[in-house]
């Protein structure tokens, strides 16, 4: 039995479709059992449970021999959700899996370390060094930051005006990868033994500026313009003034102003000479499936 913790996101999504396959029935864990409904199925049993809360941990843990957790308070509006699930929440999960006697394997990011300006980096290596210290067999899986999320944001950005919005200069080189292929090396995390210990780093083929990113989208969606940006002083008060009464904008402009200027790029090479098989999707693949799945 694996549990997938954050199986009803983009990631958790596309992952228990692959684990369905060739594995054992998939748990999944959720708050909000409703929205699982898309998963249900005779291999698919929804748990309802938080990660916040470890007496729901238990129970869903029972009988099982793979944690997957894929959670994130990155787009939560309580205004310490990301200790409270990248950092605390990982914890409670880990230590339930080490009385249920289960492997783990830890979605975390490239990039996470205890010094990190961006502060969901700093919880997730938070959660992977209790990882290290539980005893529990861990494979962590780190990745880029995801193109889909981003791909959709500057869709939704370009509103009316038909004009994405950029946070910040957008001249930085960002690293991005598509979820599918995340998901592919998560796949390989469970049900490969011989990861437990190791650290996995998926990336995507290219590095690419917000405005390289923002122009690709307008090309693929036939809008005209160039996109619009919000400078980084206005990141700045965004974060100092909105952020307090909506902490997830607070926390998206602080995530901007780091990534306009935080070293992001990533070389996928390393990973993909060890596993051949596993997926490398441009985002001219994803822009073109996109399209495909909008007109179908």
């Amino acid at each position: 039995m694996i549990l997938v913790a954050g199986g009803t996101g983009r990631l958790g999504t596309l992952l228990v479709n692959r684990l369905l396959k060739p594995n054992p029935p998939v748990r999944v864990l959720t708050r909000q059992p409703a929205r699982a409904e898309h998963l249900a199925g005779d291999l698919v049993t929804v748990v309802s449970g938080d990660v916040r809360d470890p007496e729901t941990l238990a129970p869903a843990t029972a009988g099982v021999d793979v944690v997957v957790s894929a959670v994130h308070g990155f787009t939560d509006p309580h205004r310490n959700s990301l200790a409270a699930v990248d950092r605390d929440g990982n914890a409670n999960l880990i230590e339930a899996a080490k009385r249920a006697g289960a492997d783990l394997v830890l979605m975390s990011t490239v990039g996470a370390t205890a010094d990190s300006p961006m502060e969901l980096f700093r919880m997730k290596h938070a959660a992977e060094q209790d990882a290290a210290a539980s005893g529990v067999p861990t494979t962590i899986v780190r990745a880029t930051a995801f193109l889909e999320l981003w791909i959709d944001l500057i869709n939704q950005t370009a509103g009316r005006s038909g004009r994405p919005l950029v946070f910040g200069r957008g001249q930085n080189p960002i690293n991005f990868v598509a979820v599918a292929d995340v998901a592919a090396v998560v796949d390989q995390a469970v049900i490969d033994p011989t990861t437990r210990g190791k650290t996995l780093e998926i990336g995507g083929p290219d590095n690419l500026t917000f405005d390289q990113l923002a122009q690709a989208v307008q090309t693929a969606a036939r809008r005209p313009g160039t996109p619009r940006h919000i400078p980084p002083f206005m990141l700045r008060l965004m974060a100092n003034s909105i952020g307090y009464v909506k902490p997830e904008l607070g926390r998206q402009a602080r995530a901007a102003l780091a990534m306009d200027h935080t070293d992001l790029t990533f070389d996928p090479t390393r990973l993909h000479q060890l596993y051949p098989a596993l997926p490398c999707t441009t985002l001219a693949d994803v822009l073109a499936r996109n399209g495909t799945e909008h007109t179908a």
